[in-house]
């Protein structure tokens, strides 16, 4: 259902408000850049210290300015349960065609835990559901086989795999089928994924450069490895730089380089990135021609 440069989006604050402008013609950048579908009230949208208000405009923002010419897959995760669902039946009914639910975090389930985590979800609601697995954040790691449990349920429909393990994705393609969408989580190992079976990324650099990003996925699809090496090492030392200081401090910087508008403004306990991290981005986009 899913393929190529999915930007995982930042969400623009200003004076400590969603600064809802700024975002609009976010969208619209992504959308005309290439970009083929949008993720908001991701990890790198803040969505931690977004209230379930903010949470659901953001998403509302989003299905209504992308207007249908790319789907969107709404950040839906919680460690509560129940308030996952709620962000699950807000996504529907306001046009989102899929969410994308992480494993429950801080809480610590078991494998268990996190199956019944999704089995509550999916009896309760039919949006299709990407899982999210990234172990650095939640602590607890769905395991190949709890995936394969998961996928057998009709409403999921496949993971955004940032675990950083490479023989996860071969795993998963002999575990749950080749129709499993697998995309990768991880911007710098997207090259290695897609040749082992993945099929697209879901992105913190495409923020910065989606143009760059979605004719690298476009050249994995066509299966042209070459070009995709170019681009990989073009953008390379960006997806690196853009991890120097806590996510997403270094990408809200880099977005106020290429986009006009935009402020680097966080919410608490998050705050701008060192000037390290500026420097290291700066070279990162002047190696990827952006600046």
């Amino acid at each position: 259902m899913f393929s190529g440069s999915i930007p995982a989006l930042v969400t623009p604050f200003r004076d400590g408000m969603i600064d809802e402008k700024a975002f609009r013609r976010l969208v619209d950048w992504q959308i005309d850049n290439g970009s083929s579908a949008l993720v908001p009230c991701g990890t790198t949208g803040e969505s931690a210290t977004l209230s379930n208000a903010e949470h659901h405009r953001v998403i509302e923002i989003c299905v209504e300015q992308s207007a249908g010419r790319v789907p969107v897959i709404a950040g839906c995760g919680s460690n509560d349960t129940t308030n996952a669902l709620l962000h699950m039946n807000f996504s529907k009914k306001c046009g989102a065609k899929a969410a994308l639910v992480v494993a429950p975090y801080y809480n610590r389930p078991n494998q268990e835990g996190i199956y019944q985590h999704f089995v509550y979800l999916t009896e309760r609601n039919d949006l299709p559901i990407v899982l999210y697995n990234v172990p650095a954040r939640t602590v607890t790691d769905m395991k190949p086989e709890t995936v394969a449990r998961l996928a057998a349920l009709p409403t999921i429909i496949g993971i955004k795999d940032a675990s950083g393990a490479i023989e996860r994705v071969t795993e998963h393609r002999l575990l749950c089928g080749t129709d499993f969408c697998q995309l990768s989580g991880n911007d710098d190992m997207a090259l290695a994924f897609n040749a082992v079976g993945g099929v697209g990324a879901i992105s913190v650099t495409a923020n910065v450069a989606p143009a760059l990003c979605a004719e690298f996925q476009k050249a994995c699809q066509m299966g042209d490895v070459a070009a995709a090496q170019v681009l990989n090492d073009r953008l390379f030392p960006l997806h690196k730089a853009l991890f120097t200081d806590a996510s997403p401090g270094p990408v809200k910087y880099a977005l106020t380089r290429v986009f006009e508008g935009v402020t680097e403004e966080m919410r608490l306990p998050l705050t701008a990135c060192s000037s390290e991290a500026r420097a290291a981005v700066d070279a990162a986009l002047e190696h990827a021609g952006l600046i």
